[in-house]
């Protein structure tokens, strides 16, 4: 019976196993990890999880070191990058830096259903101004769920120093609403630990940090930061909004 279904099924079945065996013991596996060390954290992952376990990748700061750190454990470690058409040429550009110091990182690009121009003549032109909230949807989250459904465990580069509605997440969660183990190796570290590592390791980073632009998303609802500014303040600037939705 298991044979005969579709691999999307199958990876929905064995979330659904891992989550009676483990979402019960979120809450003591998130303090046992919590005091030892992020490669701590993803050599266990990657051993209990196996080809279940994927990075969620935007080549951020956090991810290029989560990226280090895992393809030390196993080179040929999962992640996927959610190409939404509107990245900054950096950001596009650093990606293929990045597959070419690891070449054996398993790498999948989701895109949206729509395109540009399909979208904007469903909803009309730069939906990002008038309704930023469908737009991340069309553009990441629907891509995240299609993402997701290839794996059972999640890794993020999350961390309490970057927002308010970050300050609690703990190392190991359940997200519930898309029923897989969500993993945030990096939730203690601060900015300085996570540039260090960066510099410290000669790994390619996105000159655009070195303009002022510490938080990068999409090239129309990201600009760059005053020092000493909030480090998200530049993204969806001029709205409430401090989240695309991707871990809400």
């Amino acid at each position: 019976m298991t044979a005969s279904l579709s691999p999307s099924s199958r990876w929905e079945l064995a979330a659904q196993a891992l989550r009676e065996q483990y979402q019960p013991q979120v809450a003591s596996l998130s303090e046992r990890f919590e005091p030892l060390s992020a490669r701590d954290l993803l050599t266990w992952a990657v051993e209990e999880f196996g080809d279940g376990l994927v990075l969620a990748c935007s080549f951020g700061p956090e991810d290029l070191v989560l990226i280090d750190l895992l393809t030390a454990i196993n080179p040929r470690v999962r992640a996927f990058f959610l190409d939404t058409d509107f990245h900054f040429p950096e950001t596009l550009q650093l990606r293929e830096q990045v597959l070419a110091r690891y070449p054996h990182l398993q790498l999948q690009i989701f895109k949206p259903l729509l395109t540009p121009e399909e979208q904007a003549a469903q909803y009309g032109p730069e939906l990002y101004r008038s309704n930023p909230d469908l737009c991340c949807n069309i553009r990441k989250v629907e891509p995240l769920n299609r993402a997701l459904a290839g794996c059972t465990t999640w890794i993020t580069g999350m961390r309490r120093e970057q927002s308010p509605t970050r300050a609690d997440i703990g190392k190991v969660q359940w997200d519930g609403k898309r029923n897989r183990l969500k993993l945030n190796p990096l939730a203690d570290w601060t900015n300085g630990q996570v540039w260090k590592y960066i510099l410290d390791h000669g790994i390619p980073y996105n000159p655009l940090h070195d303009r002022h632009y510490p938080s990068i998303g999409c090239l129309h609802c990201t600009a760059p930061v005053e020092p000493g500014a909030d480090p998200r303040s530049g993204r969806w600037k001029g709205t409430s909004k401090t989240e695309c939705g991707l871990h809400t």
